[in-house]
């Protein structure tokens, strides 16, 4: 399993209009092959930073999502309203505590 997060600055004015992009579009990517898990996390102290944490079944299902007509949507729309550079990688597990 891959993890993916994208943490996202948005300028104040761009906040409002990130979340109706995410909330149109977060079923289309939480059933895109290949995706398990998507969550939207807000940071505790500032409030126009907002980051993506995805699960992907394998690298080549992200690689996919990536290359596609919905990402590139999504993604057209939501870079425009950052006010610094997006903060993205990928983690796979390695230990696990229950």
């Amino acid at each position: 399993m891959i993890i993916r997060i994208v943490r996202m600055h948005f300028t104040e004015a761009g906040v409002e209009e990130f979340l109706q992009i995410f909330n149109t579009h977060k079923e289309a990517i939480r059933n895109f092959q290949g995706c398990s898990h998507l969550q939207l996390l807000k940071d505790v102290d500032d409030e126009t930073i907002y980051t993506t944490l995805s699960h992907w079944d394998k690298p080549e299902s992200l690689e996919n999502y990536r290359k596609s007509e919905l990402f590139g949507q999504v993604w057209g729309r939501v870079k425009t309203l950052f006010s610094e550079r997006t903060y993205a990688f990928s983690l796979e597990k390695f230990i696990e505590l229950n």
